[in-house]
C-alpha cells in the first residue's frame, strides 16, 4: 500500500550508477515506490498498467531518446514529467518540450539542481491534481444539469407539467426522500424508462 503523501515515480533510465545516485535523492517516506525501466517500450508497458506521480527521464534510452515520450506522458497525463539531457542539448530538446509542459533538466546535474528539480516537480504534480480534481467536479456539475433536464422533460411529457412545475417537483422529492436532484432525477429516468417498455 502507497504510504500517504508519498509520489510513485518511474524512473526511465539505463545508466544504473545514475539511478542510484538519483534514488539517494529520494527518501521512501516521500517517494514510493521508485519503478525503474530501460526503455520507452517498458515504460509505456508500465504507465499503462498504473497510475504514476512523477516520471523522470534519462536520456538517452536503450530504444530511443524518450523526448517524445516526455511530451506524451505531459500531454495526455496529470504526472509531473523531468527530462534529463546533456547539457549542449538543453536548449534545442527545451524549445522542442517547453509547450507540453516537460521540465527540463540539464546533465551533468549537481545534488542542490536535482533536490530542487525533485521539488519543483512534486508541486507540479500538486498543481496538476487541483486541476484535474476541478474538471471532474465541473463534468460532474454538467452531467447533473443535464440530468435534471432530461428527468424534467419527461415529468413535462409524461405527467402535463410545466416546466417550472416539473423543477418544483424535483426539489420537493428531493427534500423529501432526503435525496440530491441528481438521484431523484435519475429515478425519474428510470421510472419512464421502465413505463416506455
Amino acid at each position: 500500500m502507497q504510504k500517504e503523501n508519498a509520489y510513485s515515480v518511474l524512473l526511465v533510465s539505463s545508466n544504473a550508477k545514475f539511478n542510484s545516485s538519483l534514488t539517494s535523492f529520494m527518501p521512501p517516506d516521500r517517494f514510493d515506490p521508485i519503478v525503474n525501466c530501460e526503455s520507452v517500450s517498458s515504460a509505456r508497458r508500465v504507465f499503462s498498467e498504473r497510475n504514476l506521480d512523477i516520471v523522470i527521464i534519462n536520456t538517452p534510452l536503450k530504444d530511443e531518446i524518450g523526448i517524445n515520450f516526455a511530451i506524451e506522458l505531459a500531454s495526455e497525463s496529470t504526472c509531473g514529467v523531468m527530462l534529463l539531457v546533456k547539457s549542449e542539448l538543453f536548449d534545442d530538446v527545451f524549445d522542442k518540450v517547453q509547450d507540453s509542459g516537460v521540465f527540463v533538466v540539464p546533465k551533468p546535474v549537481t545534488t542542490g539542481v536535482m533536490s530542487h528539480s525533485l521539488k519543483m516537480l512534486c508541486s507540479t504534480r500538486e498543481r496538476l491534481l487541483r486541476m484535474e480534481q476541478k474538471q471532474k467536479t465541473f463534468e460532474e456539475k454538467i452531467n447533473e444539469i443535464k440530468t435534471v433536464n432530461r428527468a424534467k422533460l419527461l415529468l413535462m411529457e409524461n405527467l402535463a407539467m410545466s416546466e417550472e412545475e416539473a423543477h418544483k417537483f424535483i426539489e420537493k422529492s428531493a427534500m423529501n426522500e432526503r435525496k440530491n436532484r441528481l438521484e431523484i432525477s435519475e429515478q425519474i429516468i428510470e421510472k419512464y424508462k421502465v413505463t416506455k417498455r
